[in-house]
């Protein structure tokens, strides 16, 4: 086969993948399929089949490659910078577009889409990160910002700081996040003190602590709120209020 024919052949292939995306969506296709049509955005002309094949095999799941630094994902023979470009693109693209999509709306309403953005961004960070999700009168997501990097142990989160952004944006309430790398939700006894530090802060400042968030790997989460943890911490400094 020349390198004529080998490109026609090339070109049907992707254009098979683009029909099977317009009629059955994301979810008929594999992990290595959708990274394939990612890179072949970087190089349009070229079969990206078995370089995706490759990364998915070296990082275990297109989560992880996507996640991947680019000049790590430049060690993949075939992937270049144009193709790890593309991929680390589309995926911050996601990622703004998964931050924006609760703006405006209550969180009530909203926390799930909140708690995707969390997933995406947070899960397979390698330290922990600290977010805040600042909320109007009406409990209406303002802003998502993260704050903070490191351990909560090391005392890396500051409540003076978290309370003058808060104070920047005219917000009334908020809920905090952070992941663990270690991928388990059982919350630490650093955990419980910053949420009751971080309450009582805003309390003083007559803003509200709705939850706080830990974010473990794959779909799993913990809700201080769900577990009534919120509660106890109101109930425990009521006379303090």
């Amino acid at each position: 086969m020349d390198k004529k024919d080998w490109q026609k052949k090339g070109a049907g292939h992707r254009q098979r993948l683009r029909d099977k995306f317009i009629e059955k969506g994301i979810g008929s296709f594999t992990d290595a399929e959708i990274l394939e049509l990612l890179l072949s955005l970087g190089t349009p002309r070229q079969d990206c089949k078995e370089r995706a094949r490759a990364a998915i095999k070296r990082f275990g799941s297109l989560a992880a490659v996507l996640e991947t630094p680019l000049e790590t994902l430049q060690e993949i023979k075939g992937i270049g910078p144009n193709n790890a470009f593309a991929v680390r693109f589309v995926h911050e693209t996601a990622r703004k577009f998964l931050k924006e999509r609760p703006r405006g709306k209550s969180y009530i309403n909203a926390a799930s889409e909140v708690v995707e953005y969390l997933r995406h961004s947070m899960t397979r960070r390698e330290t922990e990160v600290f977010v805040a999700i600042f909320l109007d009168s009406r409990n209406g997501v303002i802003d998502i910002q993260e704050l903070f990097q490191g351990t909560l142990s090391s005392s890396a989160v500051y409540p003076r700081e978290v309370i003058k952004t808060a104070l920047s944006m005219n917000a009334a309430a908020m809920v905090f996040a952070h992941n663990h790398p270690s991928g388990h939700l059982e919350p630490s006894p650093a955990d419980h003190a910053i949420t009751r530090r971080l309450f009582l802060a805003a309390k003083l400042m007559e803003m509200n602590v709705l939850d706080h968030i830990i974010i473990g790997n794959g779909e799993k989460y913990y809700s201080f709120a769900e577990h009534g943890i919120m509660d106890e911490i109101c109930q425990a400094n009521a006379s303090l209020l």
